[in-house]
């Protein structure tokens, strides 16, 4: 019997990739000051072992700087003060999205967190003689738990509507049992290649994960046997050229973080789920059901390639399944007596 809100799969041909070149647009800001200072910047931290997905976030905050500072004719980095930085971000605190609705303190955080590092750069380099944003307080980033979880049950379904009777579904279901069995980010399975995957010993090797740091992940039996049986059977129908990417499209090409995304929400909603979220919910389900059936917390650390241990830890308040077996064991009025269930039953019929 389907679930609720499921979605009826139409498994129609992959259309043919249309070849057609995008029309070039031509940038607004190209020609500000401030974007060759920019452009400078990116060119430094990659010469400095930034990853270029560094370099793409900082320049998205970047680049709306500049385009806050073109509506204002401010050019010259020199003439970028404190206050005028502050003034910035306090348009970004009375921003307003099309819908109505402000821009979260993580959204403003990360619109200015890349400024700092920017005035920094630029009076290192001596373009400007003091650093405006040195004394620039950002926004407190809140610790918030994670909105979104789901069970095994849930995962167990999503699991299942990837048919494995087609190349492309046999890679689909190998593709989302790695995801579950590792935890691995959006970015890191793209990057993955043939030879990353040990099947003997039951190993992922994520080469440069975030942060450029290399880690190896256990792979679990039953993910192991979907990966040989795709590697095996799959994959040769799948590939038009030469290409080590352990996943491949319809096309024959490497995956992009966008296409993965996009696959795991489309399993989603066939099954049913409609929950915010995508790739990122099957490493919340990996980190909290391991949790709740007793892994060690470092264990689960080294596994995600958190840097800190405190942002492990948020999955210690996210699992409160053995909270509540104590809660209902120790609380006086953790359990419903037979005599109180059955007056509010009685209450409820009179």
């Amino acid at each position: 019997m389907p679930r609720r809100g499921q979605r009826i799969k139409n498994r129609k041909p992959a259309p043919i990739k249309p070849s057609i070149p995008r029309a070039r647009r031509d940038d607004p800001l190209s020609s500000h000051p401030l974007t060759r200072y920019m452009h400078a910047h990116f060119e430094w931290l990659l010469t400095h072992a930034y990853s270029e997905d560094t370099v793409r976030a900082r320049r998205i905050a970047l680049r709306r700087f500049i385009g806050w500072c073109a509506e204002r004719e401010l050019g010259d980095p020199c003439a970028i003060t404190q206050p005028v930085l502050e003034r910035y971000q306090r348009s970004l605190f009375y921003y307003r999205k099309p819908d109505g609705t402000p821009l979260t303190l993580g959204s403003q955080h990360g619109c200015l967190a890349p400024l700092k590092t920017f005035f920094k750069w630029l009076t290192r380099e001596h373009h400007i003689p003091y650093n405006p944003a040195a004394e620039l307080v950002l926004p407190k980033q809140p610790k918030r738990l994670p909105r979104t979880l789901l069970a095994v049950a849930d995962i167990d379904a999503i699991l299942h509507e990837a048919e494995p009777g087609t190349a492309a579904g046999l890679r689909d279901r190998a593709m989302l049992e790695l995801l579950y069995a590792t935890g691995l980010r959006r970015m890191e399975v793209p990057h993955l290649v043939r030879y990353d995957v040990d099947l003997n010993r039951r190993l992922v090797f994520v080469r440069e994960g975030k942060g450029r740091k290399d880690r190896v992940v256990p792979l679990g039996e039953r993910a192991a046997a979907w990966l040989e049986k795709y590697l095996l059977e799959a994959r040769p129908q799948l590939i038009a050229g030469e290409t080590d990417a352990l996943f491949v499209t319809d096309y024959g090409e490497p995956i992009t973080p966008e296409w993965l995304a996009d696959k795991v929400k489309r399993y989603m909603q066939f099954a049913g789920i409609d929950k915010p979220g995508a790739t990122h919910l099957f490493r919340h389900a990996c980190a909290t059901h391991m949790l709740e059936n007793g892994a060690d917390i470092r264990y689960i650390q080294e596994m995600l390639g958190h840097a800190n241990l405190a942002t492990t830890e948020i999955y210690t308040h996210v699992s409160i399944d053995k909270l509540q077996k104590i809660h209902a064991a120790t609380h006086p009025a953790g359990k419903l007596e037979r005599r109180e269930r059955d007056a509010i039953d009685a209450g409820d019929n009179s």
